[in-house]
């Protein structure tokens, strides 16, 4: 009987072991994995255009509330996401690519906008390259982007969205190898646009969005939208510390609806 009992407890202990390294096999894949995924991914300024530097330099600079008034809550309550903020050469010059979010969708139907969303596990760490793979997974989600074309030169302090209680990152991005792009699901986005960046500085194309609730921000009339909110925000601090501002009439205003 105690040969059987000394038998028993070594067949145990030996299925314990064979248990343990199954575990510390997968661990050790899943942590060799993450690595791999976070190597695959870096920041880097190398070979960017001289007129990018000016957008890379306010990009290591910058602080927080010299973006928005927005911050992320200190308790680390929030959505994190990640937005691309994609410059590109076209054919009238620097210029960024947005899209149009479907009229159908709960956040922020309609509305002109970077390419972006929710931070997905297998995106890895929100502390480090998680919000970068965030923002080219979804952008080419929803551009048809191809990623392998985009060099990423730059993170933007993380900004928030009360009404959607998203904690936003901005990645910036050179588009290095330009791909095509356009609508993908139509349930999520309406259309893909670029926009040259001379439209943008343009005081002609610039007015101040005023919400009944007494919310105010900058805007911009381009490629038959009006680019406002976050997005609006995002892209009127670059200007200004890039040094690509011109003087515009913050008096000229757009009025917008409840809906919006």
């Amino acid at each position: 009987m105690k040969t059987h009992e000394h038998s028993t407890d070594a067949a145990a202990a030996a299925a314990q072991d064979a248990a343990a390294q199954d575990r510390s096999g997968t661990a050790a894949a899943q942590t060799a994995e993450q690595d791999r995924r976070d190597a695959a991914i870096d920041i880097t300024t190398e070979g960017l255009p001289d007129w990018l530097d000016p957008v890379a330099r306010a990009a290591r600079t910058i602080e927080p509330q010299q973006l928005s008034r927005f911050l992320p809550p200190a308790s680390g309550a929030g959505r994190q996401s990640a937005v691309l903020v994609l410059f590109g050469e076209g054919a009238h010059g620097p210029e960024l690519l947005l899209m149009e979010r479907a009229g159908s969708l709960r956040s922020h139907p309609g509305q002109p906008s970077f390419p972006g969303g929710s931070l997905d596990p297998a995106d890895g760490d929100q502390e480090t390259t998680g919000p970068l793979r965030a923002a080219l997974r979804e952008a080419e989600e929803e551009t048809g982007l191809d990623p392998h074309g985009v060099q990423i030169f730059g993170v933007l302090p993380r900004l928030y969205i009360p009404v959607s209680s998203f904690v936003v990152t901005p990645v910036l991005g050179w588009w290095r190898s330009p791909s095509p792009v356009g609508v993908v699901d139509p349930a999520e986005t309406a259309r893909v646009f670029t926009v040259p960046v001379a439209d943008l500085t343009d005081p002609a194309n610039r007015v101040t969005t005023r919400h009944p609730s007494g919310h105010s921000g900058p805007a911009f009339l381009v490629e038959s939208a009006l680019v406002w909110g976050f997005t609006a925000g995002v892209i009127d601090r670059i200007l200004h510390f890039a040094g690509w501002e011109r003087p515009w009439d913050r008096a000229k205003q757009v009025p917008l609806d409840w809906r919006a």
